[in-house]
């Protein structure tokens, strides 16, 4: 009888730890995709942005998944929409 609780005490342990990284590292990563998906939708000429490198900018133009902002008066560089971190302030 012994070898057969050790194998269901296994068992439950694994589903267990699995639950734990679920709550604890799975489900809060997902979340967070989530947000900055919807804050990438939610994008709009005139918005005040940083992106993930700490640049801060307004901006300019919108494409696909390239977004125009202007850091500097007349100075306009583009980057991937999916390096903007966080928007400002809204227009």
């Amino acid at each position: 009888m012994a070898p057969a609780q050790g194998g269901w005490n296994g068992i439950i342990l694994m589903v267990v730890m699995f639950g734990i990284f679920y709550f604890l590292l799975i489900r809060p990563q997902q979340k967070k995709a989530k947000e900055h998906k919807q804050l990438l939708e939610s994008l709009q000429k005139g918005d005040q942005i940083v992106t993930a490198g700490g640049i801060h900018g307004k901006v300019t133009a919108l494409d696909e998944g390239i977004v125009t902002i202007e850091v500097a008066t007349g100075v306009n560089i583009r980057i991937n929409k999916g390096f903007i971190a966080t928007i400002a302030k809204k227009q």
